[in-house]
């Protein structure tokens, strides 16, 4: 999958991160506008669609919201409400989309350095996401649960605060804190079902992460 991102190309005009998305959602646009068979898109990411002589429109559930996406004008919304979409959002829903295999959830929890180039993106992946949790929330663990509670969450035995987000239907993450003391500092970590490339790039996983840590910051 061709994915265009500030970390992986040198857009124009010093950092033109719009540029970046603008040709990501794209290309991601084109490649849904292709698509002959909804039934199995469908069934492989988990979505719903529904099909008229004029347009069809996708149902996905994103942190327990749904999101509509109205081909062929590729209109997104989230029903009953104003709210603008984020560009990153559109583009997480499409890669989303077009990547699910369906592969049954296995259950194996790994961490992001197992994934395939973890280790490569680990330092970004760590900025963007584990230091702002611990920032957060490693001086109180019980915030953690409280706020992923508020986005749908589900407590988790793990660690001194363990929970488990449903971020798209195929797509569980689980943060995990360890309360500082006086001796060792707090940790955290986030954890993915060993199937997740099988529904999202790396890139888009370290969107994701970074998508769901500030959920729980700002919950």
């Amino acid at each position: 999958m061709e994915y265009f991102s500030p970390g992986n190309i040198s857009p124009p005009d010093n950092k033109n991160y719009e540029y970046a998305y603008n040709q990501s959602f794209q290309i991601a646009k084109e490649r849904l506008l292709n698509v002959q068979d909804y039934a199995s898109l469908c069934r492989n990411s988990g979505a719903r669609y529904t099909r008229s002589k004029e347009k069809v429109i996708f149902s996905l559930e994103y942190v327990g919201v749904t999101y509509e996406i109205t081909l062929p004008i590729m209109e997104f919304r989230i029903p009953g409400s104003e709210a603008q979409i984020p560009i990153r959002d559109k583009i997480l829903l499409l890669h989303y989309l077009l990547t699910a295999k369906g592969t049954p959830l296995s259950g194996n929890l790994i961490t992001f350095k197992e994934l395939p180039e973890g280790i490569v993106y680990f330092r970004t992946f760590q900025q963007r996401t584990i230091r702002h949790i611990v920032n957060r929330f490693g001086q109180e663990p019980k915030g953690l649960i409280e706020a992923g509670l508020k986005i749908n969450g589900e407590k988790t035995d793990m660690g001194d605060a363990g929970i488990t987000i449903k971020a798209l239907p195929r797509v569980p993450v689980t943060f995990v804190l360890w309360k500082g003391d006086e001796e060792f500092p707090a940790e955290a970590s986030l954890l993915y079902d060993s199937t997740i490339t099988d529904y999202l790039p790396v890139e888009d996983i370290i969107v994701l992460s970074e998508a769901l840590t500030w959920k729980l910051v700002r919950a």
